[in-house]
């Protein structure tokens, strides 16, 4: 009996871990656009120190970000506990919030090109200048790398938190504190890697020529540094792109009988059948984010003008 009972509960937990790996994977499949650009943004955060400071700084932020999951992955799972219907509101919410990012990021970056040049130039300069308090310097770094890690951490568990909707409390559980440990290790651990690529391609591109290997390890070194400074535009564009598809894709999805028309879509262009949610989901994020960044842009003018009459 004793041995039923263990082999019952061994089958149990199997099942138990076999449904939290296919939620998690769920998931993470769902969040991938948002950590493309969690990525990409604490990359860029903790860029600008020193680079003897540079793994401290991610250390720093790290644990910062450890820090928000104990607060969110808690609140989230009660709120999916007790009240399981704000899920789809928070979610949409969270949709919209990753258009208008990807809007805004657009929208800076081509209208505001020479004000984000000349905040580069600035914090080249304050690294540069003896005279500068680094210790604030890096402070003020970190306080805006875990802030951004928060609202991005957000998104991500809201996100994941609709993906494993339907499952058990207990996989919920499971699953949420699975993405959150990932993000963080993953995430984290390749920015680490990112700021310091630059490092590792100077070190080998730095080979005394009798080294054995040499020859490649200085064509190695040189292959790096020159492919370091696109490897963070890449990403930042990619993270770009993925947030408009993530966001997008679920607004789209939060219409009725948006599934419907674009099934209906897909037949009638059978042949790339396979792009037609991409593009409802991009076309339908950029529409998105763009309205929410009009809507935000008229309320910031009007109070503006209500405080410039008081």
């Amino acid at each position: 009996m004793a041995g039923t009972s263990l082999l019952a509960l061994i089958d149990d937990i199997a099942t138990l871990l076999d449904d939290v790996s296919v939620m998690t994977k769920v998931a993470a499949k769902k969040t991938a656009g948002v950590l493309g650009d969690d990525l990409a943004l604490n990359a860029e955060q903790v860029s600008g120190v020193k680079a003897d400071r540079e793994l401290p700084v991610v250390w720093a932020v790290a644990k910062g970000s450890a820090v928000n999951k104990l607060i969110l992955v808690p609140s989230a799972l009660l709120i999916s506990f007790f009240i399981p219907w704000l899920i789809t509101p928070l979610l949409m919410i969270g949709g919209a919030f990753l258009c208008f990012e990807g809007v805004e990021k657009l929208a800076h970056k081509f209208f505001h090109k020479d004000e984000a040049e000349s905040h580069h130039q600035q914090q080249l300069e304050a690294v540069a200048n003896e005279k500068v308090d680094l210790v604030a310097f890096e402070r003020d770094k970190i306080k805006g790398a875990i802030r951004t890690d928060f609202i991005l951490s957000a998104e991500i568990i809201v996100i994941s938190l609709g993906a494993v909707q339907a499952a058990s409390f207990s996989v919920q559980v499971a699953a949420i504190c699975a993405i959150a440990v990932i993000m963080t290790i993953g995430v984290y651990g390749l920015v680490a890697g990112i700021v310091k690529l630059d490092d590792a391609g100077l070190y080998l591109a730095r080979t005394a020529p009798q080294a054995p290997g040499a020859g490649m390890r200085i064509a190695l070194g040189k292959g790096i540094l020159a492919v370091a400074p696109w490897l963070m535009k890449t990403l930042s564009v990619v993270g770009t792109l993925a947030m408009f598809l993530v966001g997008g894709g679920i607004l789209v999805h939060g219409i009725p009988g948006s599934h419907d028309g674009i099934h209906h879509l897909q037949e009638m262009v059978a042949p790339v059948a396979f792009a037609v949610p991409l593009l409802v989901n991009l076309i339908g994020g950029v529409i998105a984010g763009m309205v929410v960044l009009a809507v935000v842009n008229v309320v910031s003018r009007l109070r503006g003008k209500e405080a410039a009459a008081h």
